[in-house]
C-alpha cells in the first residue's frame, strides 16, 4: 500500500534485501510501480513487480518502467511460463518489445543492441506456484527457458490443493518439497512468500529457498501497532 519513495529507504533502513510492489492484490499500478522502482535504483534496492496474471498486460512493463524482476502468480501450465518468457526476453531468445530509455539504464541514449544486452543483465522472471495444476506441471514449469525463479504463493496453494488455511498438512509439505525440488533439478531459484515464522526454516530455508517475502506493509503496520498498543494497555 506504502508506494512511495520513502517506502524504499524505510526498507532499507529495515535491512530487507528486496521490495516487491504487488499489483495483484490492493490499488497499486504501474505509475506506483515506477516510482518505486526509480528510488530502488537510487538506493541499490532491488524492487520486483507482482503483476495479475499470466494473461497481464503489464507484464514486459514492469520491467520497463525499472523493476528488477516480474513476479506472475497462478502460472499453471508451461504453455503460460513459455509466452512469460517470451514477454520478458529480447529476441532472439523472446518476443519483448524494443522500449525507450530505461530508468535501469539511466535512461541513457545507446543503441539498440546495447539496450537489449543490458537490460537483461540481471532480470528476473519469477513463475509462482499456486494450484495443484501447477504442481502437476512444475517440472516442465521449472525447465521452461527464460524462467528464473519458481515462487509458492503459500496460502494459494494450500487452497489449490484442497487445504485451505492449512500450512501445517502434509500434503502441503510435500508440495512444498516437490517445487523446490523441480527448481533445483531445472537449475532454477526457489521462493516462497506467506509463510508464517515458524514455517520460515522447513518449508523455505531447509529447501534451500533464494527469496523469501518476509510480510507486506499492512500487516507490518498491523501486527506492530497492536503488538505496541498491547503493551501500552497493560
Amino acid at each position: 500500500m506504502a508506494a512511495r519513495a520513502e517506502s524504499i529507504l524505510l526498507a532499507r533502513g529495515a535491512g530487507f534485501d528486496f521490495v516487491v510492489v504487488d499489483m495483484e492484490h490492493g490499488p497499486l499500478g504501474l505509475s506506483d510501480l515506477g516510482q518505486v522502482a526509480g528510488t530502488g535504483i537510487a538506493a541499490g534496492l532491488p524492487v520486483y513487480g507482482r503483476v495479475t496474471g499470466p494473461n497481464s498486460g503489464d507484464i514486459a512493463r514492469v520491467l520497463d518502467c525499472g523493476a528488477t524482476g516480474v513476479i506472475v502468480p497462478h502460472v499453471d501450465t508451461p504453455e503460460q511460463a513459455q509466452n512469460i518468457a517470451a514477454l520478458c526476453r529480447f529476441a532472439p531468445n523472446g518476443r519483448r518489445a524494443l522500449p525507450g530509455p530505461l530508468p535501469a539504464l539511466d535512461y541513457g541514449i545507446v543503441p539498440a543492441a546495447e539496450l537489449c544486452a543490458r537490460a537483461e543483465v540481471g532480470t528476473q522472471v519469477i513463475a509462482m506456484i499456486e494450484s495443484a495444476l501447477a504442481l502437476e506441471n512444475v517440472d516442465q514449469i521449472a525447465a521452461t527457458p527464460g524462467i528464473d525463479m519458481l515462487m509458492i504463493g503459500s496460502n494459494d496453494l494450500a487452497d489449490g490443493i484442497g487445504r485451505r488455511g492449512d500450512l501445517n498438512h502434509e500434503d502441503v509439505r510435500q508440495a512444498f518439497g516437490r517445487i523446490a525440488k523441480a527448481a533445483q533439478k531445472n537449475n532454477c531459484d526457489f521462493g516462497v512468500m506467506g509463510l508464517p515464522p515458524e514455517l520460515v526454516a522447513p518449508y523455505a530455508l531447509d529447501l534451500g529457498a533464494a527469496a523469501i517475502v518476509v510480510t507486506n506493509d499492512t500487516n507490518l503496520i498491523v501486527e506492530g501497532g497492536a503488538a505496541a498498543l498491547t503493551k501500552v494497555r497493560r
